[in-house]
């Protein structure tokens, strides 16, 4: 379901019309508007809480960023703007799809959201908690973004339970399927980045060269399959079947949604199968 509800999310992040609606409010530049919508949810809080729920940003870069963002824009203002843009990017990409598929879908994924158990997971629940929005678009995103955040808080629960840094992770990812530039521009060091990929060779999980060993995929299938355990509730709750029919109604939806999302983009989300 991952897969399904994911891309709908993710044009938040990627399609010009979403970056425009920023910019509208004085978030120019990608990052602040990135910090400033994923934040805003949580108020118009400083770094530190940021730091620990995004997990995979070094600490200056989101410093740089917070609280200096609701200067430009208010928590209530970069909400607005990152509903407006995602429902406008969001319109572009479904317009062929009728009324009563986008109402369907919508229905469907809110029932999967407002199942979601929030204890422990912060971002998820502050998305959880926002107003249920007006049409079926925005209500589509919205439910996506809380599973979104939902499930992203498991899976830093689980790096954290494997024992894993942010920069670790990152280093990881670096040596099995990302870009060493998505690392980089994450605000890390190459010195970071060397110094984490030598902890990760000393538990066995990089050999001297670099290579990811099998205790390495092992251990980080671990941690994925943790996280696919904490993100079930949502699913259990919805039902087979109409979870089934769900799936059914997203797959247009989201192939549309991939075709912005860049290849190489830190989410490394698989394309849909077919």
């Amino acid at each position: 379901m991952w897969t399904h509800f994911e891309p709908v999310h993710a044009v938040t992040y990627f399609h010009p019309r979403a970056r425009a609606a920023y910019e509208a409010v004085g978030l120019r530049g990608y990052w602040r508007g990135y910090f400033a919508g994923r934040a805003a949810p949580l108020g118009a809080v400083e770094a530190a809480p940021v730091i620990a729920a995004f997990f995979s940003f070094a600490p200056p870069m989101v410093s740089r960023a917070l609280p200096a963002v609701w200067r430009l824009a208010t928590p209530q203002e970069s909400l607005r703007a990152r509903l407006t843009g995602a429902v406008q990017a969001l319109a572009e990409l479904t317009y062929e799809l009728p009324e009563v598929h986008l109402a369907e879908a919508a229905d469907l994924l809110e029932r999967a959201a407002s199942a979601a158990q929030t204890a422990g997971r912060v971002l998820g629940a502050a998305n959880a908690a926002l107003p249920v929005g007006e049409y079926p678009l925005a209500r589509l995103w919205q439910a996506a973004t809380t599973l979104r955040e939902l499930r992203g808080d498991g899976h830093n629960a689980a790096l954290v339970a494997a024992g894993l840094d942010p920069v670790q992770t990152l280093a990881w990812r670096v040596a099995v399927d990302m870009s060493a530039e998505n690392l980089l521009g994450r605000g890390w060091s190459e010195e970071q980045w060397r110094a984490a990929s030598e902890r990760l060779t000393q538990r066995g999980w990089l050999t001297a060269d670099g290579t990811a060993t099998d205790v390495g995929r092992a251990g980080f299938q671990a941690v994925e399959d943790a996280t696919d355990l904490a993100a079930e509730h949502p699913w259990r709750a919805l039902g087979p079947d109409d979870t089934d029919r769900l799936r059914e109604l997203l797959e247009p939806i989201a192939r549309s949604c991939h075709t912005v999302i860049p290849p190489n983009s830190p989410i490394k989300l698989p394309a849909l199968p077919g």
